[in-house]
């Protein structure tokens, strides 16, 4: 199967409500969870830039595809956490996924060797097929719950899957709520961001999480937008009525994305750059990196807004590209990390 072939089966991945077999296999075989993994543990190790353009062309042939490789994605910015032993055996086999929640709505009772965990978290994507999970915990000591907070990583096998996820779009990302229940962690399984415990890292593992998060979030929305774009520009062609007025705006938005994903672009680059150098991101420069991630993604759902009313039938039927897309791209930029 060719990988733009995805592009074709938007409406079977959302009636299906998950990915099928033969595309997860398709990203195994390209590694597209692994994009910052080291090639050691069987990734592609890409620079920062190269994995979120990755994250917007994925995006742009379907928005669950897109947003599920993203997230699987996401799962590699803990690999220089974990112990070397925990980390080559949690990331080294072709199917490895990690999927959970960065909300601390678990307890993680402190015992000799390690934590009792119990608790449950939502929107975890790709719930259903993940080798690992992970989940942030309040540390409860000697019957006190304390302020700090532990992430543990567990195996799919000790997790139920509550089978929850009813969003508007993204249907087919299995983005359920989990839970544990009473679950031992082995001290060597819980990580905290920044503590460096191997040597499987590079340099997109210690840039700022949050600008790194807003980044992928992001890029999924530009990819979902290109998208709805390229599907309004079909419509458009396909109607019978002087499509003129119609065509101009399209022209006008598609300029708009086209300045919007540069201006993106080039602070992403100018960070990555000053990164890669050893320079420290101001506060100033996250806030206004996150501000304008924010603003992009408001402005994508804008351009599809602008368009939607004037695209016939084929904007409120279910079951159309152009509804599915406009969908998929209100429930991304609905993410915390992009939303006011």
């Amino acid at each position: 199967m060719n990988i733009l072939q995805i592009k074709d089966r938007g409406l079977e991945i959302e009636e299906l409500g998950r990915l099928p077999e033969d595309i997860l296999d398709l990203i195994y075989e390209h590694q597209l969870f692994k994009l910052f993994t080291a090639k050691e543990l069987g990734g592609k190790d890409l620079d920062l830039l190269e994995g979120i353009k990755v994250f917007q062309q994925m995006s742009a042939l379907d928005g669950n595809f897109g947003w599920l490789v993203t997230i699987g994605t996401g799962g590699n910015v803990f690999i220089p956490t974990l112990n070397k032993e925990v980390v080559e055996k949690m990331f080294s086999p072709r199917n490895a996924v990690i999927a959970g929640s960065g909300y601390p709505s678990g307890v993680a009772v402190k015992i000799d060797g390690g934590y009792r965990v119990t608790g449950q978290w939502k929107y975890c994507s790709g719930s259903n097929y993940a080798t690992t999970f992970t989940m942030n915990c309040f540390v409860e000591d000697e019957g006190n719950r304390t302020d700090e907070i532990i992430s543990c990583s567990v195996n799919h096998d000790q997790v139920e899957i509550l089978n929850d996820w009813r969003a508007m779009g993204l249907k087919a990302t299995a983005s359920h709520t989990i839970r544990v229940q009473n679950v031992w962690i082995p001290q060597e399984e819980t990580f905290q961001l920044g503590i460096i415990k191997n040597k499987y890292g590079s340099a997109v593992h210690s840039f700022p999480f949050g600008a790194f998060a807003e980044a992928s979030f992001l890029s999924v929305c530009l990819g979902i937008t290109e998208n709805f774009l390229e599907e309004a520009s079909i419509l458009v062609k396909q109607r019978k009525q002087d499509p003129s007025r119609i065509q101009f705006l399209l022209m006008q938005q598609q300029k708009n994305f086209r300045q919007l994903e540069e201006r993106y672009y080039l602070l992403l680059n100018e960070y990555w750059q000053k990164h890669k150098e050893g320079h420290e991101l101001t506060e100033e420069q996250l806030q206004q990196f996150s501000r304008i991630s924010k603003d992009t993604a408001a402005a994508c759902v804008d351009i599809a807004n602008s368009l939607i009313r004037r695209l016939g039938m084929d904007a409120i039927t279910e079951t159309s590209s152009i509804n599915r897309i406009w969908r998929n791209l209100y429930t991304a930029a609905q993410h915390s990390f992009l939303t006011p």
